[in-house]
């Protein structure tokens, strides 16, 4: 399975509990790709499942998967520790106004995460950043920021970094709606266990309950609905 980022924590944390689920099976995880770049090997069949924004992919990927709604993640913005807004313990969406914000412009891996963001800031005056370097690892995506001095569009467990601050996004507080996805037809007993830790875990912990200014795109509803 492609848990995208070691900086995600929602698909860690149902693999881990999958794994105490069905510990005689073997579930491997790698950590190369958004949910994008792992729906083809989906459908090759050379991988078996993701996690991801289902909704923002494109309709021909999608066709060929299915998916189980895990997480509504409350998103935040990574700052320099010297930035305007660094001081706030919560950052408001529109605080972001006349910023451009880093959301993977031009990887061709995430494009479902640059359009959760150009949704976000659609109306507000808030920019997707250019395209930048691929930054691999900590020293890198330091380096980068450090020279960019952009902000970054990311969830609310994204790991700490030396000379940033992670600040939750509110009024609205834009959501990631986050699934595990698979290839139809996938039959297979850690595929069950890491569904039944995804609906144990999300059920335990209100991962599914959307607070009173939750946001999520219009289209992300639509699709959840069927």
């Amino acid at each position: 399975m492609d848990l995208n980022s070691p900086g995600l924590g929602t698909g860690r944390r149902v693999l881990r509990r999958a794994r105490e689920l069905a510990p005689e099976q073997e579930l491997m995880a790698r950590y190369e790709s958004g949910l994008t770049g792992a729906a083809g090997e989906l459908l090759a069949g050379r991988l078996d499942v993701s996690f991801g924004r289902f909704a923002g992919l494109d309709r021909a990927l999608r066709s060929g998967l299915d998916h189980h709604l895990v997480r509504y993640e409350p998103m935040a913005v990574v700052l320099p520790e010297d930035h305007r807004l660094a001081e706030l313990a919560e950052v408001p969406v529109d605080a972001l106004k006349g910023e451009a914000v880093y959301a993977g412009a031009g990887n061709p891996r995430t494009p479902e995460w640059t359009d959760l963001a150009r949704r976000l800031f659609e109306g507000r005056d808030i920019e997707v950043a250019a395209p930048a370097p691929m930054a691999v690892g900590e020293e890198e995506f330091e380096r980068v920021m450090g020279r960019t001095r952009n902000p970054i569009l990311a969830v609310v467990d994204f790991p700490a970094m030396r000379r940033t601050v992670l600040r939750p996004l509110v009024k609205p507080v834009p959501l990631s709606p986050v699934s595990l996805v698979w290839r139809k037809g996938l039959v297979h007993p850690g595929f069950d266990a890491l569904r039944r830790a995804a609906v144990e875990i999300g059920g335990a912990e209100g991962w599914l309950r959307r607070p009173v200014d939750g946001w999520i795109p219009a289209m992300d509803v639509d699709m959840l609905k069927t």
